[in-house]
């Protein structure tokens, strides 16, 4: 059986005798009292008359046993209540016992059940102190960073609003082309579209595009990743170019 960690005299379950010279702080006797024990049970009061606190305990777990206070196995397997084991491998899981001393002898404290709770406690309480702080230190010291960099960060993004703002006031100021600059514009492209389609006086061509669309054809393969340089928004700018040239000669 496994012992406990923190409590050498702590197994993970234990036989009735086992758990009774336990409380009585008897280990020091366990290998003489088990045998005696397991060899003639009919006996066992008898032998250790010196002792009436082992028998006296040992009558408290078999009775808490025969009324279902206490829950059992075999050989540290749980097994359901009222199945027969026999008595050397009928045996008590460390926390059912420890839970059952807790409701019916809750002034009952012996160290092989509760002193690992001590020592437990004593550890955490002093062997990792330093650790906990340390890492207390290294999150804080992570938080004022980060604190930093949000801070930056906000500026950063009071800078793109003021940023923003300007740009969409000089959109509203600039942004909407006079009539009359927008008519100078579509002369212009009015006046290339026609250079380009338009012959020599010896009727060579000046350009080697045949019509509007081989010109939207050439621009489009070109710059076809620029933004409004569609086919439809060059089909309808230069047919109001070539409109607004003619309406104005």
């Amino acid at each position: 059986m496994s012992t406990n960690v923190f409590n050498p005299h702590a197994k993970i379950f234990y036989l009735p005798i086992d758990a009774a010279l336990r409380w009585c702080n008897l280990v020091n006797y366990e290998v003489q009292i088990i045998q005696a024990a397991l060899a003639i049970p009919e006996d066992f009061s008898a032998l250790f008359s010196q002792w009436p606190c082992l028998q006296a305990t040992t009558d408290k777990i078999y009775d808490a046993l025969r009324n279902g206070e206490l829950p059992y196995g075999c050989l540290g397997i749980s097994v359901p209540r009222g199945s027969y084991v026999e008595p050397c491998q009928l045996t008590i899981r460390h926390s059912d016992l420890r839970l059952w001393m807790q409701v019916y002898y809750p002034d009952q404290k012996p160290g092989f059940l509760f002193g690992s709770d001590r020592v437990t406690h004593e550890k955490v309480s002093i062997g990792t102190f330093l650790a906990l702080q340390a890492d207390r230190d290294t999150l804080l010291r992570e938080l004022n960073t980060l604190q930093h960099h949000l801070q930056d960060i906000l500026v950063d993004l009071r800078a793109i609003g003021l940023e923003r703002d300007d740009l969409k006031a000089m959109v509203k100021t600039y942004g909407q082309l006079s009539e009359r600059s927008e008519l100078t514009y579509q002369n212009i492209i009015g006046a290339l579209l026609n250079l380009f389609l338009d012959h020599s006086p010896a009727g060579k061509p000046l350009s080697v595009f045949k019509n509007q669309a081989a010109i939207v054809d050439a621009v489009i393969a070109r710059h076809n990743d620029v933004p409004g340089l569609s086919k439809r928004t060059l089909d309808e700018k230069l047919a109001a170019a070539n409109r607004i040239l003619k309406k104005g000669r």
